[in-house]
């Protein structure tokens, strides 16, 4: 128990501290510390990844960094994708299972090693397809964009219900690419996605029959939670936002106390 909640408490912190990499560590840590398959530990990881990511969205909400039109719109693509992937999940062998599982841990090392610097010309702002306005602070929405978040969604959520993974490795550096939000932005808006496609994923895992033990997933659920309470706030400190955001900012400075000023952005 006591591995199974520092475990816990790991990838929540990395959940927050990231936005991403939750179910990518959750899964493999329930079946180092609980012995579980990757179809046992999918729907543990999944809830605990949803629990923290909400918990994390609820706070990037609260200070007005969750652009909520573009989270809404790839877990609007991304449920239906999770559902086909949790099916696929109780059709394939498990041995295929833990084949693709190391394949995405395998392709997301690579991308952490090789591709740190990848999209420079989005972090300017140029070449992206979601911009922001600097008028209104808004994402510009045209139909290439909508059908490139409709599809990160999509895919994201077809890998979160078959490998219960959250998706956030697959969401962040595609906002990265694909707009000139800043950090803090993009893991806000990647925790909600993930919170809502993960935890639409756990329910259908359940209504497929998943029963893990109550206690182990509690605890996990929970150690997650404390992770990502321990992380959230602090990492506040270690983003800066993107020159589009900033110009906005100026932009669009209210006069009205910051308690007043909107809770959220699209």
């Amino acid at each position: 128990m006591p591995l199974t909640l520092l475990l816990g408490a790991l990838v929540g912190a990395v959940l927050g501290l990231t936005g991403a990499g939750g179910g990518i560590l959750a899964v493999p840590a329930l079946m180092a510390s609980q012995g579980w398959s990757v179809q046992q530990a999918a729907p543990v990881a999944l809830l605990a990844v949803a629990a923290g990511a909400a918990l994390g969205a609820w706070e990037g909400w609260r200070r007005g960094e969750v652009r909520y039109r573009a989270a809404a719109l790839m877990a609007l693509c991304g449920l239906p994708g999770s559902a086909l992937g949790v099916r696929a999940a109780h059709l394939l062998p498990a041995a295929w299972l833990a084949a693709g599982f190391a394949l995405v841990l395998l392709i997301v090392a690579w991308r952490a090693w090789f591709g740190a610097g990848d999209g420079p010309e989005a972090r300017d702002g140029r070449g992206a397809l979601c911009r922001v306005r600097p008028e209104t602070g808004r994402l510009a929405w045209r139909p290439a964009s909508i059908a490139a978040l409709a599809g990160v969604g999509a895919f994201t959520g077809f890998l979160t219900g078959l490998l219960g993974v959250g998706g956030g490795f697959v969401i962040v550096p595609a906002l990265r690419r694909l707009s000139d939000l800043g950090m803090h932005a993009i893991v806000a808006t990647s925790l909600l996605v993930i919170a809502l496609v993960s935890g639409g994923s756990a329910l259908a895992a359940y209504w497929h029959g998943a029963s893990p033990p109550a206690l182990p997933t509690l605890a996990f659920v929970a150690a997650a939670l404390a992770g990502m309470a321990a992380r959230v706030w602090p990492w506040r400190c270690c983003a800066t936002p993107s020159p589009a955001e900033a110009q906005s900012a100026k932009s669009n400075a209210s006069p009205l106390p910051a308690r007043m000023a909107p809770a959220s952005v699209a």
